[in-house]
């Protein structure tokens, strides 16, 4: 029997590996014929960095040991995997966007890569991110410009713009990407896919370059809510290298990230708030665009069953959002800390990356990273910003409580993925992009964002879930019964 790879699930390629109707060897081959053809040729997508060398290899390895045990290693077993090029990898190079660190090769994995391979992973490659994850867009000194899938023309999101235009385009079966203040869920909106941002200490940062060490956390996006779970089910837990990580319950049962999603209640079985004031303005065809198709989600989710309470509102969202920025503030404190302990890298602290002016020109945040302290500390407005983002916190999980609402929902972002000359004309910088992911990331709070839909020009357009702390698996199973009602993943038009 023929296994379609296009769209595989890790369900559906365990199946396959059982009926001993495909191997990981005959997967792993074809996802990296994949990559040769569309990642630097054809549509130059652009999406990979760095081909694992050794992939078919650790591929043919676990299907040796398949064909002993007859059991597979882990539930991530012979899975193709896309990390994103922030996290080190032993022995591949890692290159954090940057082109300065192009023959950068670390000694040690990250944590969520050991526990990768641990699940029984294959590190397929390494996946293209703006110069050290600062910014919203695709542009990065290391790869140009990661293409969009959907409309070449258009940017892909950033930081994490190659494990989602891999995972939606079929360069990989999974992506690990991460989020600092949206850098999972705005490539993953605009790459129709489905990305989680967990509670800020859920997964390990460790071997991640950093940018708010207290917002930053890895996590997973993957075109089915299925695989998100499996996925998260093998990266979360303690990492004594990582204190924000003691958050984790250590009496947390195994597989209850898939359970959830696999046990997920209809639509009808959840309530959730609409924020108004997160909408862009009807007046922009950006933005209108974009609310036609998230309110015709709504419309759906209604339909289905779920309560749905409108009207809700941040007050003085904008002010509020201005008020618990932290980027400029605290990157550059944050990425000095962590190259000053890699003496084997090119350089080591900002300054020296920015004063070479080895950074794409769309990375704008990089000037205003260069114009902070060395101590965070020292800048005058940090510890009010700071407490601003415990208010802000608060506000939001006191309107869920009035409400009694199980979620908050909006446009991931209010407007469609932007072209690539309307970044270059400078229609919007880093600080001015209007993604409402800044919410969650300000706030320390999980959310997903689902893929709500297409714009009649086929642009793809998604709906942030926002949860209360660590309610990743009511959020999982939200996804889940959205995507079985719904049924919105539409592959691009990539072979």
């Amino acid at each position: 029997m023929t296994v379609d790879h296009h769209e595989l699930t890790v369900t559906r390629f365990h199946a396959s590996l059982l009926a001993k109707e495909l191997t990981a060897e005959e997967l792993t081959r074809w996802y990296l014929d994949r990559v040769k053809k569309h990642s630097e040729a054809g549509a130059e997508l652009q999406a990979v960095v760095t081909v694992n060398d050794d992939a078919l290899a650790e591929a043919r390895a676990l299907d040796a040991r398949f064909a002993e045990t007859g059991t597979l290693s882990g539930p991530l077993h012979g899975v193709p995997v896309l990390v994103k090029d922030q996290a080190e990898t032993a022995g591949i190079r890692t290159t954090f966007g940057s082109k300065l660190f192009e023959d950068y090769v670390p000694d040690t994995d990250a944590t969520v890569v050991a526990k990768l391979k641990q699940a029984g992973a294959v590190i397929l490659a390494k996946a293209s991110m703006c110069d050290f994850a600062a910014g919203w867009f695709s542009a990065s000194s290391m790869t140009d410009h990661t293409k969009n899938p959907y409309d070449l023309t258009r940017d892909s999101g950033g930081s994490s713009a190659g494990s989602a235009v891999g995972v939606s385009a079929n360069l990989a079966l999974l992506g690990v990407a991460e989020d600092t203040g949206g850098s999972i869920r705005i490539p993953a909106s605009f790459t129709n896919l489905f990305g989680l941002r967990v509670t800020t200490g859920l997964i390990s940062r460790t071997g991640f370059s950093p940018l708010v060490h207290f917002q930053d956390t890895p996590g997973p996006v993957g075109r089915h809510v299925e695989d998100l779970a499996v996925l998260l089910e093998a990266i979360v837990g303690y990492d004594p290298a990582d204190p924000f990580t003691a958050v984790n319950d250590p009496k947390r049962e195994a597989g209850e990230y898939v359970a959830a999603v696999e046990n997920a209640p209809d639509l009808s079985q959840w309530t959730v708030g609409v924020i108004d004031s997160a909408f862009g303005s009807d007046d922009v065809d950006d933005a209108r665009l974009v609310n036609t198709v998230v309110r015709e989600a709504i419309g759906a989710l209604r339909g289905a069953g779920t309560t749905v309470q409108e009207g809700l509102a941040i007050d003085d969202l904008p002010r509020w959002i201005a008020v618990t920025s932290l980027y400029a503030k605290q990157s550059k404190s944050d990425i000095d800390g962590f190259l000053s302990t890699r003496p084997s890298t090119p350089v080591n602290s900002f300054r020296e990356v920015y004063d070479s002016g080895v950074f794409h020109p769309l990375n704008d945040l990089f000037h205003d990273i260069a114009g902070a302290p060395v101590d965070a500390e020292e800048d005058p407005d940090y510890h009010r910003f700071r407490v601003n983002q415990e208010k802000f916190r608060r506000m939001i999980l006191d309107l869920m409580a009035r409400s009694r609402t199980d979620f908050l929902i909006y446009p991931t972002v209010q407007v469609v993925p932007p072209t690539r000359a309307d970044l270059e004309a400078g229609r919007w910088t880093a600080l001015t992009f209007p993604t409402n992911t800044v919410i969650a990331s300000q706030t320390g709070l999980p959310a997903v964002t689902v893929p709500a839909g297409f714009t009649p020009a086929g642009l793809p357009v998604g709906l942030e879930v926002l949860g209360r702390p660590f309610s990743e698996r009511d959020l999982l199973s939200f996804a889940r019964a959205w995507e079985r009602a719904a049924r919105p993943r539409r592959a691009a038009s990539i072979d």
